[in-house]
């Protein structure tokens, strides 16, 4: 499974993909240069229960740690993983 990052000056996203079919998809909103809003996370039903969008909440997460940036989780799944695991509590906001 490839994630591959779209970015833009407001707005970007994480797309999973698998032999060339979307897996998932997670949105993220820019609130100032040093932290991002994820808001949305989904999953194509073909790849339920793949762990497709915990991958994508840690491909934001190694994004923010490389960058210096900080991580609010208003999407109920990414909120859920952050809860789940401390080890991600330094991106944070």
């Amino acid at each position: 499974m490839e994630i591959i990052q779209h970015n833009t000056e407001k707005a970007g996203n994480f797309k999973a993909l698998s032999d060339g079919k979307t897996a998932g998809l997670m949105t993220y909103t820019w609130a100032g240069p040093e932290k991002f809003i994820i808001d949305h996370t989904e999953v194509s039903p073909d790849f339920k229960g793949q762990g497709v969008g915990k991958k994508m909440v840690l491909a934001a997460v190694d994004y923010a740690r490389k960058n210096n940036l900080k991580i609010l989780p208003l999407c109920p799944f990414a909120k859920a993983v952050f809860e789940k695991d401390n080890n991600l509590s330094d991106v944070l906001f």
